[in-house]
């Protein structure tokens, strides 16, 4: 068995944890959070043998191999050195840090380090995502054109909707590009193929100052009594994006944290000279295939009518519903297999690396900067 110790027990820490479970031969053995009383409820309640509340011991745990760091923003790129010094594979939550410097070290101490290091991009990993990058690989799209889409949240919508992630210190000095626009750049340059080399972007607040519940209550809950401090906003809700690919191919996005109704709405669309492709998170088992001279089609996510190479991320018979838990065992897998045969990641791997996640964090910080200087930034190294 593979053992496995996960920092940071909150939304994401669990669902790492389960879809760990899923693979049959990785076992959770240590679990650690901020405060002792808070890692021992915890797993307690996930029946993790181990707590702590100090991440040099849970590194000391005897036999483990495997750490996942599901920490807030601004602990990642701290704690991921920390594992990489102690000599694990390491799975970091994304962002893989705040600024393209530690991105830079961080890659650089995992080269060193000789580990298995993932990032968790998730979408890439949903079976029509995989079978649209297929159908590109196998040149079912043509020459690609142009890609273009949206990444759509409506939780940030009222003024008094506030977490940690609105304070720059703790998210980082980007918010909606950074949380919900890095999985969109992510998935589409893994799709196409290619990498987005120049941007042109366009950011807003719609609430400068928004209302904190000053009990900490969390987004969604709702107090009648509530009281409320005034926060100052310094990240963007909104934000639209021109981008250019490196053959000179070019695109856009838009991404929102406050469109009412969309509850977690990633969609993209593809044009080649062949056809069209396009997905939408929200329906994740139906691919769309556009066509010039005959009829559109609706593929579904049955591994009889996928290409072969992608069959597997399909794991059921078609009609059988899957979805984004599915997609994240399928991204454990893919990096737990590189763990069992000692395999250092490469720049071209299935699942996200450390790469992948330094190439997301030069685009954040390029196009915060375009905002701010309204002008194309090129895309760092």
């Amino acid at each position: 068995m593979i053992q496995v110790g996960i920092i940071g027990s909150g939304f994401i820490g669990p669902a790492h944890l389960e879809a760990l479970r899923r693979l049959g031969d990785v076992e959770v053995v240590a679990l650690c959070d901020s405060t002792r009383e808070a890692a021992e409820s915890k797993a307690r309640a996930l029946h993790v043998p181990h707590a702590y509340d100090n991440v040099d011991a849970l590194l000391a745990h005897p036999g483990l191999a495997v750490v996942h760091n599901c920490t807030p923003n601004h602990l990642h790129a701290a704690i991921n050195r920390q594992i990489l010094r102690a000599g694990k594979h390491v799975f970091s939550e994304k962002p893989l840090c705040m600024t393209s410097e530690e991105a830079r070290e961080l890659v650089q101490l995992a080269e060193q380090a000789g580990v298995v290091h993932g990032v968790s991009f998730v979408y890439r990993q949903f079976a029509m995502v995989q079978q649209a990058a297929s159908m590109r690989r196998a040149g079912s799209v043509g020459r690609l054109f142009s890609a273009h889409g949206t990444y759509l949240q409506d939780w940030m919508l009222l003024e008094t909707d506030y977490n940690w992630r609105v304070d720059a210190g703790q998210g980082g000095a980007s918010r909606a590009v950074a949380d919900i626009g890095s999985h969109w750049c992510d998935t589409v340059q893994f799709v196409t193929g290619k990498r987005i080399v120049e941007v042109m972007a366009d950011l807003s607040i719609v609430w400068p100052t928004r209302k904190a519940s000053v009990s900490g209550a969390a987004t969604f809950s709702h107090d009648d009594d509530a009281r409320y401090v005034d926060r100052p906003v310094s990240t963007e809700d909104i934000g639209s994006v021109l981008f250019r690919f490196e053959d000179g191919s070019k695109g856009c996005f838009h991404v929102s944290q406050v469109s009412a109704g969309r509850k977690n709405r990633l969609s993209f669309e593809i044009n080649g000279s062949a056809c069209s492709l396009a997905w939408d998170q929200e329906t994740p088992q139906r691919l769309w295939i556009g066509q010039r001279a005959q009829p559109n089609q609706l593929l579904s996510d049955d591994p009889g009518l996928m290409n072969a190479d992608v069959a597997a991320s399909a794991h059921f018979p078609g009609g059988h519903i899957e979805g984004w838990p599915d997609a994240f065992k399928n991204m454990l897998s893919q990096f737990y297999q590189a763990v069992r045969e000692g395999r250092k990641p490469s720049r071209s791997e299935t699942f996200a690396s450390f790469y992948d996640g330094a190439n997301v964090m030069y685009l954040i910080e390029a196009i915060v900067k375009s905002h701010q200087e309204q002008r194309w930034i090129r895309v760092g190294q």
